[in-house]
């Protein structure tokens, strides 16, 4: 389920998926192929990992990323969760054949 909200989503981003819904900052985002795919990968991933050891594992894996690269966004691009939504939000057919635990090759 699609919500939108530019107070929900936080400063620096245009969208974020706890799950089951995917918070976008502004109306015609959801109309963005490539973004939605891209929240959809987290949905699988959060999926996969049963949701609460999901933002475990995505939020040490960031704090572990900060000290690597102390520079915020550098670390938020780096986590394997991110890696793995950002390499493959173009391939619009990506979750019809994605492996299961995919992001394990990201890290």
């Amino acid at each position: 389920m699609v919500i939108i909200s530019k107070y929900l989503v936080p400063r620096g981003y245009i969208g974020i998926t706890i799950f089951p819904f995917i918070f976008l900052k502004y109306y015609n985002l959801k109309s963005s192929p490539v973004l939605m795919n891209h929240e959809k990968i987290h949905m699988r991933q959060q999926l996969e990992l049963l949701v609460i050891p999901f933002y475990i594992f995505y939020t040490i894996e960031f704090v572990i990323r900060l000290i690597q690269y102390k520079k915020w966004y550098l670390a938020y691009q780096n986590i394997s969760f991110e890696r793995e939504a950002y390499y493959k939000e173009k391939d619009l057919n990506y979750l019809k054949s994605r492996p299961f635990w995919s992001f394990v090759s990201y890290l």
